[in-house]
């Protein structure tokens, strides 16, 4: 993924926690005839080791592949930018559309497992992930021991070490102060709710940036 600086996130292991809370991921591998091929499933991420692991359908082909590298995308809030939104556009017309979001790549080896207590473990592990703010948490052991190991056999195990993570926050950085205005604006006064998440996003972005450094 291309990262100018400017948009790069400071924070690379929290926007990867905060984006697979809400969203899946996208496990990207290639065939050997050079063929793409995509899931979208569950990543939980250990910050320490800088794995990411999830599941897949033993009947999805996609596991079949073996061993080799992967990409996982996570993508977070997103929306469309107008140029009518830039303060700029009156000045010198040289605006044009463009997109704001959020998004992390991770890139590395894969490896696939099945069965046993490695599997059992990532579901628990990642199940209370998910329930965690939940104020009555599901657990694994609220369902009959038959029936979790019956669809463990449905399920697969990947795991992605990656040595490469790209962090991106895409929130109009590289605008002047006016039109990032503009577009804080224009983003609010949309009824999509991603879109006023974008236009927080960068509210939050911009009070970061003014923060004192604390280096006197």
């Amino acid at each position: 993924m291309y990262v100018p600086a400017h948009f790069a996130a400071n924070d690379a292991d929290g926007l990867i926690r905060l984006l697979a809370r809400r969203w899946a991921g996208v496990l990207v591998t290639v065939d050997a005839d050079g063929t793409p091929f995509a899931t979208h499933m569950p990543v939980l991420w250990d910050a320490e080791t800088k794995i990411a692991t999830g599941h897949i359908a033993r009947a999805n082909p996609q596991w079949q592949s073996g061993p080799g590298r992967a990409l996982i995308v996570l993508g977070g809030a997103e929306a469309y930018v107008s140029p009518s939104w830039y303060p700029s556009k009156a000045e010198h017309g040289k605006v044009v559309p463009t997109w704001n979001y959020e998004a992390v790549h991770l890139s590395g080896a894969v490896e696939w497992f099945e069965g046993g207590e490695r599997l059992e473990a990532m579901l628990r592990a990642l199940t209370a992930f998910h329930e965690a703010e939940r104020a009555e948490p599901w657990h694994v052991d609220d369902a009959p021991r038959a029936y979790i190991d019956a669809l463990k056999r449905g399920i697969v195990g990947v795991s992605l070490h990656a040595d490469r993570i790209e962090a991106k926050r895409k929130l109009s950085q590289n605008k002047s102060a006016a039109d990032v205005a503009g577009v804080e604006r224009g983003l609010s006064a949309n009824g999509d709710a991603l879109a006023q998440e974008v236009a927080a996003l960068m509210r939050a972005e911009r009070a970061s940036s003014d923060e004192p450094d604390g280096n006197g």
